[in-house]
């Protein structure tokens, strides 16, 4: 007899919305949205149970285009929206949509407390370097002498590096990757979801309007071979259209070394997810040309999760002071009255 209790596999097409995608033609974000589609029916997590939680900007249309319950908040403010729905729920995965300018500027401080906090909540970075939304501007991750509608000389501030923001956070999972690297985006979805903490997941994001170009150098056929280290936790950093090139360690000094010449795989730094030290290393090749851009889980670790904490706390102050009465405490004795 056959077994009809289980339930039907989801599908992409489970988490695709009646909702017109409307952004720009060429836009980095609809890969984006197409392999978060894709990838979330493989979590094993019922759909009802998903929540997508997004500020302002462009990146911030993503929740109408998921079926799926999702918030579309104020600007910066969706890290706590986020950490209040998942305390009130903590059965719910809870999954921040934010770009660079909604995260690291009127939402930088938002986003460094839940990173130092560990709610089990994952954040997903679209950084195209622009601001998109309000017609190219300058952002917190753009490069230094960038040309805008607002710096029509050349911005002078110097830009925000996202993993360095992360770890210096005290993040527990901090990953990178690219919009058109659709199989590595979906992994690195999946390793998001995996991680039980507050994760944090840059993605490289062209914005074809205002910024076409900004990742070239990583994404363009003919050099991103020589461009990108691809990490794997356990094994030594080799990249390169040939698998010749490494890093090592020069002193405290990663460089970069061609093998064959004296040198071999066993000279090579080996990638560890699990240590801090080495992940601030890596945050900071992309602030050095002769480095690669690390792609990737740069930084994993397990720390206790905020709700969990919480929860325990609660329960403990209810065995010791009781359940408590609202009511009772509304109407308590420590009251005044003002003239």
């Amino acid at each position: 007899m056959t077994d009809t209790s289980a339930a039907t596999p989801l599908t992409k097409k489970d988490f695709v919305s009646d909702q017109d995608v409307r952004w720009c033609p060429g836009c980095g974000d609809y890969s984006i949205l197409a392999q978060t589609q894709k990838t979330m029916p493989d979590l094993g997590v019922p759909k009802e149970k998903f929540v997508f939680v997004a500020g302002i900007g462009c990146s911030s249309r993503f929740p109408y285009y998921m079926n799926a319950f999702g918030f579309h908040t104020i600007h910066g403010r969706a890290p706590a929206i986020a950490t209040g729905i998942k305390i009130a729920n903590p059965d719910l995965s809870v999954w921040v949509i934010t770009g660079d300018g909604d995260a690291l500027s009127i939402g930088g401080n938002h986003l460094i407390h839940v990173l130092r906090r560990n709610v089990d909540i994952n954040i997903v970075m679209f950084n195209n370097q622009i601001y998109g939304l309000t017609k190219g501007q300058y952002s917190p991750t753009s490069e230094i002498g960038k040309k805008t509608k607002s710096s029509p000389f050349g911005s002078l501030d110097r830009p925000f590096n996202p993993p360095s923001v992360a770890l210096g956070a005290q993040s527990t999972f901090v990953a990178r990757t690219i919009d058109s690297h659709t199989q590595h985006l979906q992994e690195m979805l999946k390793r998001v979801h995996e991680h039980k903490g507050t994760s944090f997941l840059e993605v490289y994001q062209n914005c074809h309007i205002f910024n076409d170009g900004a990742f070239a150098h990583v994404t363009d056929r003919e050099v991103k071979d020589d461009n990108v280290l691809e990490l794997k936790h356990g094994e030594p950093m080799i990249f390169g259209k040939e698998k010749d090139k490494g890093i090592r360690l020069n002193d405290f000094n990663p460089e970069m070394v061609k093998i064959g010449t004296g040198i071999s795989a066993d000279d090579l730094l080996v990638h560890d997810e699990n240590s801090r030290n080495l992940a601030g290393l890596l945050a900071n090749f992309t602030e050095d040309d002769s480095l690669p851009t690390p792609l990737g889980v740069i930084y994993s670790e397990d720390q206790p999760r905020y709700e969990e904490l919480m929860i325990e706390q609660i329960e403990e102050a209810k065995k010791k002071l009781g359940e408590g009465d609202l009511q009772k405490l509304l109407a308590g004795t420590d009251t005044w009255e003002v003239a």
